[in-house]
């Protein structure tokens, strides 16, 4: 790193400028917070302590509520302790901390949304197969796996992002520190720092989407061949909250990714980074809580027990 970056603190400049917008910013999204920890801490508790969801559909889920809590937690906190002192600072250090881990566990979870495809697939394709292919060694194999591919993948963005100078302007036009924002703050060459991001980016979306899509045209075929409707029912109805998850979660990032560059603001990144940043951790446990039989079942156990 060169001095212009050595010790450097940056600004975060937060979703607004107007004062009087930053009080109920500050209470919209410490409920929201508070919402999505007790919703992902409640769905890996209930997992863990209900022996009937040890299965791997559950697993995996339990690992897409941790990843769901550790990229909200990686930028919430400081936005709310920012916004309760009114200081806008992010050390360096610390911006390539939060980058690191919250890039870690956005892609940790596109793979962990493949898997819980890939579980479905096997589950309905092949029914007489599923337990022993799917056993408890496989599933957690593939988690490991996933988060090593993850945080891997994070530590090549993070060096190659931090090694960049920073000798202009600090200001973040956001409420943390990520690539599309800081990428506009550099002085450096670019060429190599993009053209590995758009590598990683355009590799980490298609496979994944890919993977999903190929998953559940098996599915549906599998499903049209059952004969009773009622059946047919039951069985996408076990698929249906993967779907609505997948859906929301990648159609965010496409807008954001893959739009021409004519058409960004500022405004528009920073209202679709409050989605898949804040709102999707949110709503996840919701989905799966609301519409799962066995999680809700679970639940209602718990709390009247």
């Amino acid at each position: 790193m060169g001095n212009e970056t050595g010790g450097t603190d940056f600004i975060l400049l937060g979703l607004t400028d107007r004062p009087e917008l930053q009080t109920p910013i500050f209470v919209l999204f410490l409920l929201i917070y508070a919402v999505t920890v007790v919703g992902n801490v409640g769905i890996i508790l209930v997992i863990i302590l209900h022996s009937n969801l040890h299965t791997p559909m559950y697993f995996f889920l339990a690992n897409l509520s941790f990843v769901d809590l550790g990229y909200s937690t990686c930028v919430l906190p400081k936005m709310l302790v920012n916004s309760a002192t009114g200081s806008q600072t992010i050390y360096f250090h610390s911006c390539a901390l939060q980058f690191y881990f919250f890039v870690s566990f956005v892609i940790s979870e596109f793979y962990i949304l493949v898997l819980m495809a890939f579980d479905r697939y096997m589950a309905i394709c092949y029914p007489l197969h599923y337990t022993t292919r799917m056993s408890p060694r496989f599933c957690a194999l593939l988690v490991v796996l996933s988060y090593a591919y993850g945080f891997t993948d994070s530590m090549t963005q993070t060096v190659l992002t931090f090694r960049l100078s920073y000798c202009g302007s600090r200001e973040i036009h956001g409420f943390f520190c990520s690539d599309p924002s800081l990428l506009k703050l550099t002085c450096s060459d670019l060429r190599i720092k993009q053209t590995v991001l758009l590598m990683s980016a355009g590799f980490n979306l298609s496979i994944t989407s890919l993977a999903i899509f190929v998953s559940y045209l098996f599915i549906i075929s599998a499903i049209l061949r059952i004969r009773s409707a009622d059946a047919r029912r039951k069985t996408f109805s076990t698929c249906s909250s993967h779907l609505m998850s997948v859906t929301v979660y990648y159609g965010t990032l496409f807008f954001m990714y893959l739009r021409p560059n004519s058409e960004q603001s500022v405004d528009q990144d920073k209202v679709a980074t409050v989605f898949y940043s804040v709102i999707i951790p949110m709503l996840n446990p919701l989905i799966y809580g609301l519409r799962n039989r066995d999680v809700k079942e679970a639940l209602k156990k718990r709390v009247h027990a």
